[in-house]
């Protein structure tokens, strides 16, 4: 029996059965091995009743007292006895096993191994099994696979299967190095396979899961080695440092922190160096990456190229280029900008000089993305909100020069760890200072009963000319959830505030252009409360907002309330985060406990990724499928660590055969990141 054979080859997987299989997406001998168990139910010893703990799966051994009473319930037939040692007494039920009344003796010695619950303030046996000494006895100690299933299959079909292929199988191919598998002191992929599946105990489980979550992590990783060798190749743009750009330096209104100072170092160091520079820096909001951006640009522009910078929003688009030429313009830059709501002949005139070289640097949208615009001598492309953009969109920015230069910048507070994962065909700055004039956001965590309060507050701040954003969860109003409705909550407004406090709402099924209105309208100062979705939470920069207000905060993750935090704290002035939870647990309190005491991104990242696990953050990507069936880049961080520098010990080549030898990573890869090839 091979890997790829139909799993009908395995004795006992009938038509009916391999139907069942497939609803859990097993088609084939090799993707039954590799359904891997979910948990494992292990045998301990006896244990008295007197020391038996609730919620614990326990074995008992007593004798009968008394005899079975059988009772209904319903349409539940339930058979209870009392069970007894010497160190005390428990009840025993089973639930619709009615046969057991004439089997069990009173008097007689039984071992039984169930789940401890409690009825009436005492402990019960629920639904135990019976077993003989010698039957116990050879189960002590042993792990029994438990699988994900399906309806119409049991965990003892798929356990029986599972042996019957690993017995079958003709050859299970190793395709870790020796050398490698003796650095990391790994199993070989055989014993492994067999060690997850039945483990005689915990160390041989977690013998064969390090090995198999070394191959997960180390198969992707050679892959986006590979795909990064093949698609950056020797740079076609070698830049020169200019002295042009420390007079630009000198002359900014302030000093560089030392983190930026380092993440340019590293930009240059890769645009001067000889090869295609393919760089993602990431930085907490306010970390200062535009200005970096910018120097990139600018050095650029020095050599004689042009640079493009793609942003996620029409608002954002114009507001980089004002400031690009509030910093640029009077060294002779040409900047330009193009955006979906330009009319044609503004679009036209805009690509002509982008075509010609008359602009040096365009700002824009997916406008940019267009077909029929053309550059002159496109050398770097930076991409801002990397996550906002897709893979096949950024190499369609960079089909429009020569394989230039690309930069990603990303304010989503990434663990290093899930960025390899994400982000491993490119390199990775970390810009994890903030500049000194910045004042830490105050934060609280406050109920409903708060709100009064807090629009005293800021009406405060309203009055002192600052500018507020509240946060809601929902767009309309619907009775049978408990959220706040952005339309609705602006009415409310209106009739609390004064009527000389200007109040409008944004949510993402507005056009775009009302949107754009909207927005530009808060920048500019018109409006003073703005009430949003999470459409807000990547868009604008306004310095003179210094309150945030976020209801129903415990319906977010930690990540994605940080960078909703963002938006203010972006002025001198002392900025404010207010999280109201709309229904109070112990567990959501703790929760933003950790946003409340923490301004570090990256900190409440590594928390929210332990709360909520890899399967949320992996959201972040185009493909919704969990990318590692054993793996938890969390858990398994060391290893993930391991794995990369592994993948880069080798050639193009090898890393090509290590990546065709598992075809579910190249499926997992393709649904990612297109068409992806070795």
């Amino acid at each position: 029996m091979r890997y790829e054979d139909s799993i009908r080859q395995i004795k006992g997987v009938g038509e009916k059965a391999e139907q069942r299989f497939h609803k859990l997406d097993i088609r084939t001998v090799g993707d039954l091995l590799e359904h891997y168990p979910r948990a494992y139910d292990e045998f301990h010893d006896i244990v008295k009743i007197a020391e038996a703990e609730e919620g614990e799966m326990t074995a008992l051994e007593g004798v009968i007292a008394g005899r079975p009473s059988l009772y209904s319930n319903g349409k539940l037939k339930i058979i209870s006895i009392v069970l007894q040692d010497e160190t005390g007494k428990i009840t025993v039920t089973w639930f619709n096993m009615p046969f057991l009344a004439s089997r069990l003796k009173m008097g007689t010695r039984y071992i039984m191994r169930g789940k401890i619950g409690r009825k009436n303030g005492k402990l019960v046996l629920e639904q135990p099994k019976l077993y003989s000494k010698n039957e116990f006895f050879k189960l002590v100690g042993r792990m029994h696979p438990i699988y994900p299933l399906t309806s119409g299959l049991t965990n003892h079909m798929v356990e029986k299967a599972v042996g019957e292929a690993l017995n079958s199988v003709e050859e299970v191919t190793e395709f870790l190095p020796a050398d490698l598998r003796k650095r990391q002191e790994l199993l070989g992929y055989k014993k492994a396979l067999h060690d997850i599946h039945f483990p005689k105990n915990q160390v041989e489980y977690r013998k064969a899961r390090k090995r198999l979550v070394f191959d997960e992590f180390f198969l992707y990783q050679a892959a986006l080695q590979a795909i990064r060798v093949r698609n950056y190749p020797k740079s076609m743009y070698v830049m020169e440092k200019k002295q042009e750009l420390e007079t630009f330096v000198q002359n900014l209104p302030y000093s560089l922190t030392q983190a930026q100072k380092k993440v340019y170092g590293e930009i240059e160091q890769d645009m001067t160096g000889g090869i295609t520079m393919n760089r993602l820096v990431q930085g907490d909001v306010g970390s200062g990456k535009t200005v970096v951006a910018v120097m990139a640009l600018f050095l650029t522009v020095c050599n004689g190229a042009q640079g493009a910078f793609m942003v996620p929003t029409e608002v954002l688009a114009i507001q980089h280029k004002e400031s690009l030429e509030a910093m640029l313009s009077s060294y002779g830059i040409r900047i330009g900008l193009l955006i979906g709501s330009m009319t044609a002949k503004e679009k036209r005139e805009g690509k002509e000089k982008l075509a010609s070289g008359e602009w040096d640097i365009v700002v824009g949208t997916h406008a940019i993305l267009q077909d029929n615009v053309e550059f002159a001598n496109l050398a770097l492309v930076i991409t801002d909100e990397q996550h906002r953009f897709g893979v096949r969109q950024r190499e369609k920015l960079m089909e429009k020069g020569d394989v230039p230069h690309v930069l990603a910048m990303s304010a989503t507070p990434i663990p290093r760890t899930l960025a390899l994962v994400l982000y491993g065909d490119m390199d990775l700055s970390i810009m994890d200072e903030l500049p000194a004039n910045r004042l830490p956001i105050k934060n609280c965590v406050v109920g409903t009963d708060y709100r009064p309060q807090a629009y005293r507050f800021m009406k405060e701040q309203i009055d002192k000319g600052r500018q507020i954003y509240i946060i809601c969860p929902m767009v309309e109003e619907k009775d049978e959830v408990e959220l706040e409705s952005v339309t609705v909550y602006a009415e409310q407004l209106k009739s609390i505030f004064p009527p000389d406090i200007s109040i409008d709402f944004l949510h993402g099924k507005m056009k775009p252009k009302e949107k754009n209105e909207v927005m530009q309208h808060f920048v500019e100062g018109a409006t003073d409360i703005l009430v949003s979705t999470t459409v807000i939470e990547v868009g604008i920069d306004v310095p003179n907002a210094t309150v945030m207000m976020i209801e129903n905060a415990e319906r977010f993750g930690l990540a994605q309330l940080h960078q909703l935090r963002g938006r203010v704290g972006r002025g001198k002035e002392q900025s404010y985060c207010i999280l109201m939870y709309g229904k109070e647990s112990k567990e959501g309190k703790e929760r933003l406990s950790i946003l409340a005491g923490s301004n570090d991104g990256f900190e409440i990242a590594r928390q929210d990724l332990k709360l909520r696990g890899q399967g949320d953050f992996f959201g972040v990507m185009q493909s919704g499928d969990k990318l590692f069936s054993l793996a938890d880049i969390y858990e398994d961080a060391g290893l993930l660590k391991a794995a990369n520098e592994e993948a880069k010990r080798y050639a193009f080549d090898e890393v090509s055969m290590f990546y065709k030898k598992n075809r579910r990573l190249v499926e997992k890869l393709n649904s990612y990141m297109g068409n992806v090839s070795l």
